[in-house]
């Protein structure tokens, strides 16, 4: 029964096995030796349930937060549950994190997580097509091109790809100075400078594009491309998005952000290899949401879980500008 341990026990319970990641078994191992607790994983379990349902308001606080901020990072990255892939979605900016388990990767998990369709602010990611389909304004994912970039030059003799790859790290090296500085914004010419010189860069890169040999057999639909040639396509049609921190100095270069909240899954998974059921997933994103935000605005991670067990969960939108 969890009613007869306390929130301190309870949120030790939580930190060992939310924060810290520990298995079933090294938890176990872990309260007996610390406080001679011996604890079943049906009362773990029942824990980790009741942390869930506490967060309840607190979910809600941190979605709210993200949908009305200026700028906002998004991911996405697969998850087993069971024996099924499905997705862990990401929503994030600089005081808070919102995590949401999907079956789906696109535009469906996306509406049902309920911040794209109602956000209006830049939406930082890596250009996967779904988030297109908002009324959004968009900065995609420069560490995202490059690594692009970087295997079409090595992979397939690009050497427009290299030449991009050069021009998009000396305007982030001049960007990063400036904003270092307390620059606003770069000088126009400085700005035209760089957006001449991408153009100019695509431009003359099409003559090198590889081309998907002609299949005897005909099928209907879109001929297909080689992947480098639509990578050429998506920094052409969105050199805009792709540029937006040279634009705008208070705009990040990459999605970092958000990949660094995602990381915490691949851990997760390395330890535990999947989740049993969604129930599962469900709460471990919820309470690593909290976790997450709580360490972002400063907060000291075993209070604050101590505090939700006691109904005292942290308004994320208060706390960020107290």
């Amino acid at each position: 029964m969890t009613g007869y341990y306390g929130t301190e026990v309870q949120g030790v319970v939580i930190y060992l096995s939310q924060y810290q990641m520990l298995p079933y078994a090294r938890l176990k191992e872990a309260m007996a030796d610390l406080f001679q607790i011996h604890l079943s994983e049906g009362t773990v379990n029942n824990i980790l349930t009741r942390a869930y349902h506490h967060l309840a308001q607190f979910d809600s606080w941190v979605k709210d937060m993200v949908i009305d901020s200026r700028v906002a990072h998004f991911d996405e990255s697969g998850l087993r549950v069971g024996k099924q892939l499905q997705w862990l979605h990401v929503a994030a900016t600089e005081h808070a994190t919102y995590y949401r388990r999907h079956v789906k990767r696109g535009h469906e998990a996306m509406m049902e997580m309920g911040i794209l369709d109602g956000f209006k602010g830049y939406a930082v990611h890596d250009c996967w097509a779904s988030y297109f389909r908002f009324a959004i304004l968009h900065v995609l994912c420069g560490a995202h091109f490059l690594r692009e970039l970087i295997h079409a030059h090595e992979q397939h003799q690009q050497s427009w790809a290299e030449k991009l790859i050069t021009c998009l790290l000396d305007a982030k090296k001049e960007a990063d100075e400036a904003r270092a500085k307390g620059v606003l914004m770069l000088d126009e010419s400085r700005i035209n400078h760089y957006d001449r010189r991408y153009s100019r860069i695509l431009r003359e890169g099409r003559a090198e594009l590889p081309v998907v040999p002609i299949s005897t057999t005909k099928k209907r639909g879109r001929a297909k491309q080689h992947k480098v040639k639509n990578l050429h396509d998506r920094l052409f049609r969105y050199k805009a998005e792709t540029l937006a921190f040279l634009y705008d100095l208070t705009l990040p270069f990459d999605n970092n952000l958000a990949e660094r909240d995602v990381r915490m899954i691949k851990a997760k998974l390395k330890r535990s290899g999947c989740f049993r059921s969604e129930q599962g997933a469900d709460i471990f994103c919820r309470i690593r949401g909290y976790i997450s935000t709580a360490k972002k605005q400063g907060r000291n991670v075993l209070d604050s879980l101590r505090e939700s067990f006691q109904g005292q969960a942290f308004n994320p939108a208060i706390a960020s500008v107290g």
